[in-house]
C-alpha cells in the first residue's frame, strides 16, 4: 500500500513498517535479526501490542524512534532518505511522505550487502599460514573463519563486510620459478575480496577461471572456485594458482568460511648439478613456499551500527606441499 504525508496511521500499519518480515519490508526485518541477506543484528523496535492494535494510538516517541532508526541505518548504507522531522507529543501522527519507499530503498541496501557503505575496516589480520617448505607438485593451504554464531555471520556480510584473501609467496629460493609464483600471487591475483553476493580482485593479467560472481550468499558446503590464473611465462605455461571458499553448513546455520589455496607445479624441469649451475637454478624444480593470508574487512560502528560485527577466531585447516 502507497501512502502519501497527510494519511492517518494505524497500529497495525504501523507495525507493518516495524516488524514485516515480506514486501514491504520492516525496520526489524533489515535492522534487526532477519533471516537470509536481511539483517544487520540492530536492536529491535517495539510493536504496538493489543487485541485491537488498529484501534491504537501511535505516541509521538514511538514515531519519532521508527524515523531515528531508519535515520541510523541510512547512516550506515550511505541512502538518501526523505527529509522528515521528529513529532512532539500532542502532534497528529501522520504517514510521512516516501515513508514506505524509504523502508525499501534501505532493505535493498542491505539485501544487496550494503555495497555503499564505508564505515568499513581497511583490513585486521585473520590469520596467515606458509609452506613448511618448497615443494614441485602441488601446494595447497586452507585457512577459515569463524563467527560467534549464525546470526552474526549474516550480519557481517549484509552491512558490508568482507573476507580479503591475500596470497603470495617467499621469493629468493630458485628465481625463475619464484617470479612465476609471485607473478601468479601478487600481480595476477593481489586482493580477492568476498563480500555479500560477490567478490573482486585487485590483480590483473593471467586469468584462466573466475568465479567472481559468488560471494557468501552463493556458497555451500563444497568447494567453489573464485579465481584461477596460470602462467604465461615460457617453460611455466602449466603452472596455476587457484582460490576456493566454502562454508560449513548453508548459509544461515554456517558459521565457518573455509578459503582454500592451490597452487600448481607442472613445469617440466629437472634439477642440474654443481658443475651446470652457471647461469640456472640449482633446483629449478623446486616452488617457492607459498603463503595464505586472510583478513577481516568487518563493517564498524563508525556511521551508525550499534557496534563492530567481527569475525570471532581463525584456524589453519590443511598446509600441504609435495
Amino acid at each position: 500500500m502507497a501512502y502519501v504525508a497527510g494519511d492517518s496511521i494505524t497500529g497495525d500499519q504501523y507495525n507493518i513498517f516495524v516488524n514485516n518480515s515480506s514486501s514491504p519490508y520492516g525496520y526489524n526485518h533489515f535492522a534487526g535479526t532477519g533471516s537470509g541477506e536481511y539483517g544487520l543484528g540492530q536492536t529491535h523496535i517495539a510493536t504496538v501490542q493489543g487485541g485491537n492494535a488498529s484501534a491504537t494510538t501511535i505516541t509521538a516517541s514511538q514515531w519519532n524512534t521508527l524515523l531515528t532508526g531508519m535515520d541510523t541505518i541510512a547512516n550506515h548504507t550511505n541512502d538518501t532518505l526523505t527529509a522528515r522531522t521528529q513529532v512532539s507529543a500532542g502532534d497528529t501522527i501522520a504517514i510521512k511522505s516516501a515513508v514506505e519507499a524509504d523502508l525499501a530503498t534501505l532493505a535493498a541496501s542491505v539485501a544487496g550487502g550494503c555495497t555503499s557503505a564505508t564505515a568499513i575496516d581497511s583490513g585486521t589480520a585473520a590469520g596467515s599460514s606458509t609452506n613448511s617448505g618448497t615443494w614441485n607438485s602441488t601446494s595447497t593451504i586452507t585457512r577459515s573463519v569463524t563467527f560467534a554464531d549464525a546470526d552474526t555471520m549474516r550480519h557481517y556480510f549484509n552491512a558490508g563486510g568482507k573476507i580479503r584473501v591475500d596470497p603470495s609467496c617467499i621469493t629468493g629460493i630458485d628465481g625463475d620459478k619464484d617470479n612465476v609464483f609471485n607473478e601468479l600471487t601478487v600481480t595476477n591475483i593481489g586482493n580477492l575480496d568476498i563480500g555479500a553476493h560477490s567478490s573482486t580482485v585487485s590483480g590483473s593479467g593471467n586469468q584462466t577461471t573466475s568465479g567472481l560472481s559468488n560471494g557468501f550468499h552463493d556458497l555451500g558446503t563444497s568447494d567453489t572456485s573464485l579465481y584461477k590464473v596460470t602462467s604465461d611465462d615460457a617453460g611455466y605455461t602449466s603452472n596455476t594458482v587457484e582460490i576456493f571458499a566454502s562454508l560449513n553448513a548453508a548459509v544461515g546455520t554456517a558459521v565457518t568460511l573455509n578459503v582454500k589455496m592451490v597452487s600448481t607445479d607442472a613445469a617440466d624441469d629437472g634439477t642440474f648439478t654443481a658443475g651446470n649451475t652457471e647461469g640456472v637454478p640449482a633446483n629449478p624444480n623446486e616452488a617457492p613456499r607459498m603463503t595464505l593470508a586472510l583478513l577481516e574487512l568487518f563493517p564498524t560502528d563508525g556511521q551508525g551500527l550499534a557496534a563492530a560485527i567481527r569475525v570471532n577466531s581463525n584456524d589453519e585447516v590443511t598446509n600441504s606441499a609435495s
